[in-house]
């Protein structure tokens, strides 16, 4: 039986040395702190997981393959140097029935160490091709120190946390967030507002999937799908930020269909929620089949921006205000589950 340590795996972009390679990371092509594409990391972070995951997965089954479920959280906890080599240090800390949790330490060695953002990806093992593909059951890792056994426990309830959060978007608002809501609307009564209406801070873009896209047979990455989304949302999230939008947290990232070659995507990204310098926004990602036949939602995002200037001090951003039902709906689900993320973390 494994335990933790041994499902070790490292991967080093190497930015101080390969100058190619840094100017494809960097965000503008001058000296500004934090001048990182964090886009581009979450591609590498989602490749990772895999094939952090695969490497155990194979030891069992030799033709099996993972798919990225979840990508459950990435905070960042300071920002990245792009002229530093960034270190991908990511380890298996629980395994399930035919799920497994991936942690990720990002960060850049040397004097001062930086640790630049901790993630959790869960991944599920697949065996099988199309419609005949089926999840398979994975053997348990052993927890041997305590440090891995609370890493275990923490991706339990991480997995409790999430499903506590999908069950409350269903129940109504409690008397303090009724009023908060009631709060916003009636603003929008008063003579002269002139407050973001969040109907109107909305980006979306097309795009057709080819070939070259292509990870699994037929089936397209989803660590590219869900760099385009975080692309279109950081743009998203300049129509609030006065000064500069970096990442601070992905709070979640479900994938539900997969998107295979041909299919035409509809990235939709919508600001739903600010607080302070705060802003959250939320992405979905449509896939329409070549032949138009099927429609059906692919991923879902949440990612939570901080509006900085360049000294990366935190400045405030407008407050933003639902109309319509399906608007309050999205604040109330982002205001919950911003304030469970920083309940347990400190956002940058």
């Amino acid at each position: 039986m494994s335990n933790p340590a041994d499902t070790s795996f490292f991967h080093t972009l190497s930015l101080a040395e390969d100058l190619p390679l840094r100017r494809r990371f960097m965000v503008v092509d001058e000296d500004l702190l934090g001048n990182l594409r964090f886009g581009m990391l979450l591609e590498i972070l989602d490749k990772v997981a895999e094939e952090t995951a695969l490497r155990y997965v194979n030891r069992f089954y030799p033709d099996a393959r993972v798919v990225t479920a979840a990508i459950d959280n990435i905070i960042v906890r300071h920002v990245a140097d792009v002229t530093r080599d960034i270190v991908c240090e990511a380890r298996i800390n629980h395994v399930g029935r035919s799920s497994l949790v991936i942690g990720i330490r990002v960060e850049q060695p040397g004097e001062p160490a930086n640790h630049v953002a901790s993630c959790y990806f869960t991944m599920v093992a697949r065996s099988g091709m199309g419609e005949g593909a089926v999840s398979v059951a994975l053997p348990p890792l052993e927890y041997a120190t305590e440090r891995e056994q609370a890493r275990a426990r923490k991706a339990v309830v991480r997995r409790e946390e999430y499903r506590q959060q999908q069950a409350l978007t269903s129940q109504p608002p409690s008397p303090e967030e009724y009023r908060m809501l009631a709060a916003l609307h009636k603003a929008q009564d008063e003579p002269g507002f002139q407050g973001l209406l969040a109907g109107r801070l909305v980006a979306d873009s097309w795009e057709r999937m080819y070939p070259e896209f292509e990870n699994v047979p037929q089936k397209i990455f989803g660590g590219y799908l869900v760099r385009r989304a975080y692309e279109l949302s950081s743009i998203c999230s300049e129509l609030v930020a006065p000064n500069r939008s970096v990442m601070a947290a992905v709070n979640r990232i479900n994938f539900f269909h997969p998107v295979r070659m041909g299919d035409k995507l509809h990235y939709t990204s919508r600001v739903v929620f600010t607080c302070g310098s705060y802003i959250c926004v939320e992405a979905n990602i449509e896939r329409i089949s070549r032949d138009r036949t099927s429609k059906a939602l692919s991923n879902s995002c949440l990612f939570t921006f901080v509006n900085v200037d360049r000294e990366l001090v935190h400045r405030p951003v407008p407050a933003v205000y639902p109309t319509t039902y399906a608007e309050d709906a999205r604040y109330l689900e982002a205001e919950r589950s911003f304030k469970a993320l920083s309940e347990h973390i400190h956002l940058i």
